[in-house]
Parts: structure tokens; sequence; C-alpha cells
């Protein structure tokens, strides 16, 4: 076994291992955490396949401030067993036939699909940030600079919106 096949199930395994324990966990702040282990596993995937790009926002946006705002939300939530409502029986057993129907199609649909040919990771030139940025800036400079005028619009509305009548 080289050590691309290694690192593919090393991060499987954790990916595998900490998703599992991110629904497992019964303290909230615990699965953040984990979820977090799960999304730089993910990363390490984006790298294996050549998409260091994906692998760097992956871990700057989702592991970074999505997680962050997380935690937030978490901490500022009172999260007292004494204030928990008790969860209906049924309710739970309806949430329950549903995943298992969703994984019945999930698997009913995966058993339908060909396998996908893949070549060795990390050869070739797709996914590579010098290549993103070429076709970007060069093919695609008018839309790159459209959809920044429309976020700094955006970014001006929610601060005029956001601010306190005065």
């Amino acid at each position: 076994m080289d050590k691309t096949q290694f690192m593919f199930w090393f991060l499987s395994a954790l990916a595998v291992f900490s998703s599992l324990m991110v629904i497992t966990r019964k303290n909230p702040v615990y699965s953040v955490l984990f979820l977090i282990i799960t999304f730089f596993a993910i990363s390490g995937h984006y790298v294996l396949m050549n998409a260091q790009f994906l692998a760097i926002v992956n871990i700057i946006v989702y592991a970074g401030a999505i997680m962050v705002l997380f935690l937030f939300v978490l901490m500022l939530m009172n999260l007292n067993k004494e204030s928990e409502q008790q969860k209906n029986k049924y309710l739970l057993w309806s949430g329950a036939i549903a995943g298992g129907m969703l994984m019945v199609i999930m698997i009913a649909a995966l058993n339908t699909t060909e396998p996908a040919v893949i070549s060795q990771p990390g050869a070739g030139q797709i996914g590579l940030i010098k290549n993103l940025g070429t076709k970007l800036f060069t093919e695609y400079v008018v839309p790159f600079e459209i959809s920044s005028i429309l976020f700094l619009s955006a970014m001006v509305g929610a601060v005029v919106l956001g601010k306190k009548g005065d």
C-alpha cells in the first residue's frame, strides 16, 4: 500500500469516526469540535484529489468561520436539562423512520450508478490555484468584477439596514 492509499484510508476512517461522534455526543460543543475534525478530513481528501483551492476554502470558510459561529450560538444558548422539553416518542419514531427511508433511497441510488474511473491522485493540472486564477482573471474578469460590486452593495445595504435610526 503506497502512501496515497494510506492517507485516503486514514482520512476516510477519521471522517467516518468524527462524523459518528458528531451525532452521538450529548454535549453540542463536543459535536461542533468533532465536526471541525470532519471538515479537516474532507479537506485532506481535496488535497489528495489535487484540488488545493477547495481544501483551503473548506478550512477557511467551514472549519473557520461557520464553526466559530456555531460555537458562539451554542455558548449563548441556555442548554439546561431542566428547561428542555420532553420529546414525544411518536416524533422520535417518525424521525427514525424518515432517516431509514432516506438511507434506503441513498443505497438504491448508489447501487444503480456506475463506478467512476479516477486517475492517480496528484496527477494533472486540474484543480490547481494557479490555473483557477489564470482562468478567473482572463476569461471571467468581467463577471468577477460585477460580483464584487454586488457584494459591496450588499455590504453597504446591510450596514444601512443595521444602523439604528438616529
